[in-house]
């Protein structure tokens, strides 16, 4: 079933501070998670890392990141690629998702269909990831392929539901949506057309994080230099960790030093998002 995380701040950190190095890191994730609600009981079938190089990020309100993020994924155990723990103790970013995969029966097992995806739309250069399951795969959401471009279908990267996702979310965002419309209306036509599917998306250009929790587990924490991470579960045992409300949407923003990140969270609805009480 998958786990993912998102991180953006301020001050560069390695990617082993954020996905190997914490006591419950993605990495432990890969083989002993604790939440996965019977979507399997490791995370081997691959894995993936998406950062993006900070001297090319711009945290103003007026601008996306900029650039193209750097991309590792294998489809292996992430405990079995010794090469990438080293990588991750000598790379610095501001800005980065990661994700370890479950496979769901009957999908491909390929560096392909790992994620983060990575694709350009409406000017920023996104990083994608699905924690879940599409229920009734394909025929369930044959319909809702159906809107997308021909082109769009005959270069999706895997034949998977995650990739049809990103390929739904990707064609919004170059439609005009916003990140969190684009999510948050793909989420609401997938649920219509796949009841009971579980649908934890995360999305990033690198100055903004956009994530849902649906039937699926979710937390964020903010940190005290202004930098937020959101991921399937909690990193550590810090009581600064806040559980995502099934059915929502989360938005988050870094800070800095002085500024704390900005972070909203709402329910979706047939409607869209509407603030949560």
């Amino acid at each position: 079933m998958c786990r993912h995380l998102a991180h953006l701040g301020p001050t560069p950190v390695t990617l082993a501070a954020v996905v190997t190095e914490p006591p419950h890191s993605l990495l432990v994730q890969s083989y002993a998670p604790s939440d996965m609600r019977g979507g399997g009981t490791v995370n081997a079938d691959g894995f993936g890392v998406g950062w993006y190089v900070r001297d090319l990020l711009s945290y103003s309100s007026e601008d996306h990141a900029r650039g193209e993020p750097v991309l590792y994924r294998r489809d292996d155990p992430m405990w079995t690629d010794a090469s990438f723990l080293d990588l991750a103790r000598a790379v610095e970013t501001t800005a980065l998702v990661a994700a370890v995969r479950s496979a769901t029966v009957g999908m491909p097992v390929s560096t392909a269909a790992c994620a983060p995806f990575r694709g350009e739309a409406g000017g920023s250069t996104w990083l994608f990831s699905h924690n879940g399951v599409v229920r009734g795969w394909p025929h369930s959401v044959a319909d809702l392929a159906a809107t997308l471009p021909a082109l769009d279908l005959l270069t999706l990267e895997a034949a998977t539901d995650s990739a049809l996702l990103w390929a739904l979310v990707r064609a919004r965002i170059a439609a005009g949506k916003d990140a969190a419309d684009a999510v948050a209306g793909v989420v609401t036509e997938a649920l219509a057309a796949a009841p009971a599917s579980r649908l934890n998306l995360l999305l990033s250009d690198g100055a903004q994080v956009v994530a849902t929790a649906v039937d699926h587990a979710l937390s964020y924490r903010t940190h005290a230099d202004g930098a937020v991470t959101v991921a399937s579960e909690p990193l550590d045992d810090d009581a600064a960790w806040t559980a995502v409300p099934d059915g929502s949407l989360l938005v988050a923003r870094p800070g800095g030093p002085h500024d704390p990140p900005a972070v909203t969270v709402t329910a979706l609805s047939p409607h869209g998002p509407f603030p949560l009480p």
